[in-house]
């Protein structure tokens, strides 16, 4: 008997994927662009520009799913370069250890991070990127900020679903924030 092989293993359909949101917590990467000097200090902070379903526009950072029977590793790179650019240059560590984990709920308040779609389970990085950043797919920007820009009050009121939260934790886990 001949089984028909998927030629895009790991897609769901818009129904199976909204199917799945209402039973299964969905995983996820963060991560958070940076640039670092010699010393490996974090100096600038990359921030997306995107336009919400609603209409509105926030700050975010790189995020998307994990696709089935994909390495954490692959994905984050599918995601920075889909929507840095394919000459980012991304440097991920040989064994990738996420800084924290972001659960994110559709009921607001459960945890600082909410996605009103689907509870969703994120690994969240810091990724310094070498490269030159060109922003694809739905994102109409990339603004490099330093980490104080990053948590002030302008740009943290930008950013939607908690991201300004771990944006924050990112920066005390480099040690970037007081």
């Amino acid at each position: 008997m001949t089984e028909t092989t998927d030629t895009t293993p790991g897609w769901l359909s818009r129904e199976e994927l909204d199917a799945a949101r209402e039973r299964l917590p969905i995983l996820y990467v963060n991560a958070v662009p940076v640039r670092v000097d010699d010393s490996g200090a974090v100096t600038k902070v990359g921030l997306l520009l995107r336009v919400g379903p609603d209409g509105s526009i926030s700050r975010a950072l790189v995020s998307g799913r994990v696709l089935y029977h994909e390495r954490v590793r692959d994905a984050l790179m599918r995601h920075l370069e889909k929507d840095l650019g394919p000459v980012a240059l991304p440097r991920i560590p040989a064994s990738p250890q996420p800084f924290t984990i972001a659960e994110y709920f559709p009921t607001p308040g459960v945890t600082p991070f909410h996605d009103p779609r689907q509870h969703a389970v994120s690994l969240a990085y810091i990724v310094p990127v070498a490269g030159d950043c060109q922003p694809r797919q739905d994102a109409l920007d990339l603004v490099w900020f330093t980490p104080e820009e990053a948590v002030g009050p302008d740009v943290q009121v930008e950013m939607a679903g908690g991201q300004g939260a771990l944006l924050r934790q990112a920066l005390a886990h480099v040690g970037r924030l007081d």
